[in-house]
């Protein structure tokens, strides 16, 4: 599959801001941060999928149970987004 026209790189920041992203939007996504994330050396990424509804947050954690790349995760604290963000530690 061909990336689209107005393609915008991500900066590999060790955050991603999934709030303009729709659940059936991350699955690919996901894991080719997390690679990227590894590849420049980072161990700790933070991502922020709002509180909302719960369904991008129950995707995004069911994407890095299948991940070999994610060795633990939890919720945010009060300083990192509480629940709307995931703080997931590489291996």
């Amino acid at each position: 599959m061909d990336a689209p026209e107005h393609a915008v790189p991500l900066p590999i920041t060790g955050e991603l801001d999934l709030h303009t992203f729709r659940p059936q939007d991350v699955g690919e996504l996901i894991p080719a941060y997390l690679a990227e994330c590894r590849a420049h050396g980072l161990r700790e990424v933070r991502i922020v999928h709002g509180k909302g509804s719960g369904t991008l947050r129950t995707t995004v954690h069911t994407l890095l149970q299948r991940s070999p790349l994610a060795a633990r995760w939890r919720s945010g604290d009060e300083h990192s987004g509480g629940w709307g963000a995931t703080i997931v530690t590489l291996h």
